[in-house]
């Protein structure tokens, strides 16, 4: 069988699983227009500020949309969060003190916030420069969020409970967030004072719900990802309580301040129309990841999940078990990308990241996980993180060629 008809295989066997994404998508598309009915956007919330930024209207509204988006009372948009890590970073900086203590409820965050943490020693800057203390409880034997071992984790000093909705670098599963109901129902029984935080960078808009419809106080992630839907050029959000958002909002900007000002010249058509097209655009990059998943456990290959389970995230691990077959891999997929193909991706100290990293990532906008791309850190298992597509058939066209220049290795 040659490789066009291996894929044309494995789309057929996946309709189903598409089928339920195109309802997905439907019911998002609807919940999103009757938000953008329900503030009444218009022209003007498409114009820039500048200066201060005081009654900003495009951002302001922008802000009280994601808010009901997320189904929590106060939301904070702003071109000017640099990334998913600086929105996280925002956050925990923002709702822990000197003296308080973080725990991570599923293993270690992603790479790029143990620097944040300060887990590898003392960086300038960090939380534990800062005086704060961190421990973790890794997901049991399953897979799944260890309730009892958390809630035995807890101290007396602990402000901040970090959840990661996605796998991140790791080879676990990601969590739907059902999967977080019983954890944050149990926590806030016995300690109401903790701050439930998620990490939703590649989440919104792959399930039905939002970590916050379950009572999660604050979740964050970035708008050149999921929520921004492929056109915002950049910019992050996080949404919870009032109180979470207020403590936040006193670090973004200053205290007595906080969300009054923060200007933004360009304008916020591109956040506005992104946040429209999200539910399309995931759906797009969810299709690519399950039929990547179908494409190479019909190969033998082991990947992460598998194409026929639920989805929280828009990210699908393979397994390449060679450092060669990972470079070839994300070498084809940086071929067949409208912008840079004519460039070889080649393994580097990326910052924030422990091991040398390769990354396909020809976008529109650098960084840009939405868009098609793909990943890996250079240590065993030797997983390639594929993520993102703007259209199906790019995301088609893209595994094709990494598939040829995988095998050809």
């Amino acid at each position: 069988m040659n490789i066009s008809e291996h894929i044309e295989q494995a789309e057929l066997a996946c309709e189903s699983v598409f089928k339920e994404i195109d309802r997905r998508e439907e019911r998002h598309t609807r919940r999103v227009l009757s938000l953008f009915q329900k503030h009444r956007i218009a022209l003007r919330h498409f114009s820039g500020s500048e200066g201060y930024g005081y009654d900003d209207v495009g951002r302001d509204t922008l802000e009280k949309l994601i808010a009901d988006l997320f189904n929590t009372e106060a939301a904070i948009f702003r071109p000017q969060i640099a990334s998913g890590t600086h929105a996280l970073s925002l956050c925990l900086f923002g709702l822990l003190k000197p003296g308080d203590h973080l725990l991570a409820a599923c293993g270690d965050p992603y790479d790029t916030l143990r620097d944040v943490i300060g887990l590898d020693g003392p960086v300038p800057g960090s939380l534990a420069e800062m005086g704060v203390t961190y421990s973790m409880v890794p997901p049991d034997m399953e897979g799944d969020i260890d309730v009892p071992a958390v809630l035995a984790a807890i101290r007396p000093q602990t402000k901040v409970l970090h959840l990661q909705r996605s796998r991140g670098y790791s080879d676990r599963k990601s969590f739907l967030p059902r999967d977080m109901a019983p954890l944050f129902k149990a926590v806030k029984a016995a300690r109401p004072d903790i701050f439930l935080f998620v990490d939703n960078c590649y989440g919104a808009f792959t399930a039905d719900d939002e970590p916050s419809d379950y009572g999660a106080d604050c979740v964050a992630g970035s708008l050149i990802k999921n929520l921004g839907g492929g056109l915002a050029p950049t910019g992050g959000y996080i949404a919870g309580t009032h109180e979470a958002i207020e403590r936040i909002a006193a670090r973004l900007t200053a205290p007595g301040i906080g969300l009054e000002v923060g200007s933004y010249a360009p304008g916020y058509r591109l956040f506005y129309q992104g946040i429209f097209m999200a539910p399309h655009t995931v759906a797009q990059a969810l299709k690519t990841s399950v039929l990547a998943a179908r494409v190479f456990q019909q190969l033998g290959m082991g990947t992460r999940p598998s194409w026929d389970t639920p989805r929280s995230d828009i990210i699908q691990a393979i397994f390449l078990e060679s450092p060669q077959k990972l470079i070839a891999f994300c070498r084809g997929i940086q071929a067949v990308s409208p912008v840079d193909s004519f460039a070889a991706p080649e393994p580097w100290d990326m910052p924030g990241y422990q091991d040398q990293v390769i990354m396909a990532a020809g976008t529109f906008v650098p960084g840009a996980s939405i868009e098609l791309s793909c990943d890996g850190p250079l240590r065993p298992p030797f997983t390639a993180y594929l993520q993102g597509a703007l259209t199906y058939a790019h995301g088609k066209i893209a595994l094709r060629s990494a598939l040829e220049a995988m095998l050809s290795v």
